[in-house]
Formats: structure tokens, sequence, C-alpha cells
């Protein structure tokens, strides 16, 4: 019983980083691979320091890794299964009368899916 308790701990902490629509949006973008800073701010259409403030949250919870490159700063998810983790959720968010239109929600399959060029 308390190995249930220390894993529901552990996904609820899990949860509440991944629990923030600009955070997933991120770890979508991450799904093809590593991309700088400046990047992930032109494809989001966020504010740089935003972004940033995302991605070091993201690499103290271990979501994410940092590679420099001279000035750049590189992130790829440390565990990439977490955006298919992500796209299997829609399933959840369709199930949901009313919540999130079918047609918003195959849009963002599209745009979300592994098969994308980037």
């Amino acid at each position: 019983m308390p190995d249930r308790k220390v894993v529901a701990k552990e996904l609820a902490e899990l949860f509440k980083i991944v629990a923030n629509p600009d955070r997933i949006r991120i770890i979508e973008e991450l799904r093809s691979g590593e991309k700088d800073v400046n990047t992930l701010v032109e494809a989001l259409d966020l504010p740089g320091p935003r972004v940033s403030q995302h991605l070091s949250l993201m690499r103290a919870h271990r979501i994410v890794e940092e590679r420099r490159d001279g000035r750049r700063h590189c992130y790829h998810l440390t565990q990439p299964e977490m955006a298919t983790w992500i796209i299997e959720g829609l399933d959840f968010v369709e199930g949901r009368i009313g919540a999130v239109s079918k047609q918003t929600i195959t849009k963002a399959r599209k745009l979300w899916s592994p098969k994308r060029q980037q």
C-alpha cells in the first residue's frame, strides 16, 4: 500500500507540472527533437521570458534537458513518450461533452502528429 502512495504522489507532481497549456504546447513542440528557445518562442508565439520560465521549471522536474551551444540554449524531452501520452489524452478531451469541438481536437491531432515534418 505505501508503494501506491509514493507512485500516486509522483504522478500528481508530474500532472501539476504538465497542467499548463503553454507547457503542453512546449512538450508537443519538442516531440520532434531538440529546439532552441528562440525557435520555441516563434513556434508558440509566446514571449521569450515566459518560455524560459516554463523550460526552467520543466528542467527542474526532469521533463526536459538543456544543452548549451555557445549562447544558444537547446532543449529536448527526457522522455519523448510524454508527447505521445498527451496526444492520447485528446481522447479524454473528446469524450467530455461540449468541452472542445471535435474539429478543434482533429486540428490539434494533425498539428501534433508525430509524422509532421519540421
